[in-house]
């Protein structure tokens, strides 16, 4: 065979192996998206909200049947469900109050971490003054910074001046340890903006805070909404930092349902209810603003 006869047949053997290569892919790709991986995913996801539906079945049963059996028998039997929990839920003051305390906990921290984040974001981004990025390198630095170790400094702390053991306390606890990830990750989103967009707000006579109220804000919209949804279930789930900065009177929903368990080990009628309501309403949240959650990943892994 001729040299040209063998680089005619070496040209024509790589594309076929290229060809071979591609289909392999594309039948795994096609394997991968199929209808029975689709239905594995789903089963997989019923198994995961099983917890969440035994609870909610538990909470709407009375302490006999409880004790008695199981949660999956009210599906032979309908007629163990009742609200009765639900009430006696509502005549305990203790879990109301926490309830509240939970949400005056919850939503400024969440609030305070958006706001103040969103603005030394854009700061950080787009603006310059001395020392921007060694004051950046400082903050990133803050995001190993475990909460443990700042728990009995900042509780002395907090004694000396009289916020501890209140709400505002722990609210400030949770903002000055959501700032460093919001800083982060709203910088790193807002630093993407077309630099021309901005200038051509600027020649239009829009000030910092116009142009950050008008063009940067919007724009940056799914990363806010996907920081809040972090900050709001971080705090509402959070139970270390309640036990050290909380009293009696202003313990959120996760330390007073423990202190039912230690107090009532039989109070299995408050605390199904009172853990349910604890756990639907973040993913209540989570749910409603998914789309948003969403969307902010996709656009920082896209950009």
């Amino acid at each position: 065979m001729t040299a040209e006869a063998e680089g005619r047949s070496a040209a024509t053997a790589a594309p076929a192996a290229v060809r071979a290569k591609e289909s392999l892919g594309s039948r795994l790709a096609d394997a991968v998206s199929g209808g029975a991986v689709r239905a594995f995913l789903i089963v997989v996801g019923l198994f995961w909200l099983v917890p969440t539906i035994g609870l909610l079945l538990s909470s709407l049963r009375s302490p006999e049947d409880m004790s008695g059996s199981g949660w999956w028998t009210v599906f032979t039997k309908p007629s163990q469900l009742t609200f009765d929990s639900y009430q006696k839920l509502l005549e305990n003051g203790d879990i109301t109050g926490s309830l509240v305390n939970t949400v005056l906990i919850t939503v400024p921290a969440t609030v305070l971490v958006v706001v103040v984040g969103a603005l030394a974001g854009y700061a950080f981004a787009w603006m310059e003054f001395p020392g921007r990025d060694w004051w950046f390198l400082a903050v990133v630095g803050l995001l190993v910074v475990p909460v443990q170790v700042a728990l009995i400094p900042i509780a002395e702390l907090f004694g000396n001046i009289g916020l501890f053991g209140t709400i505002f306390g722990v609210v400030l606890f949770h903002t000055g340890f959501g700032l460093p990830f919001a800083v982060f990750l709203l910088r790193n989103f807002f630093a993407e903006i077309p630099r021309e967009l901005l200038e051509a707000a600027r020649l239009d006579g829009a000030g910092e805070l116009r142009l950050f109220a008008r063009v940067v804000l919007p724009l940056g919209g799914p990363a806010i909404a996907s920081l809040a949804i972090f900050q709001f279930l971080w705090v509402w789930n959070d139970m270390l930092v309640a036990l050290v900065f909380t009293k009696s009177g202003t313990q959120p929903i996760t330390v007073a349902l423990q202190t039912q368990v230690r107090q009532f080990g039989n109070n299995i009628d408050v605390l199904a209810p009172g853990a349910f309501i604890s756990m639907v309403i973040p993913l209540a949240v989570f749910f409603a603003f998914q789309r948003q959650f969403v969307s902010g990943v996709m656009a920082g892994a896209v950009k």
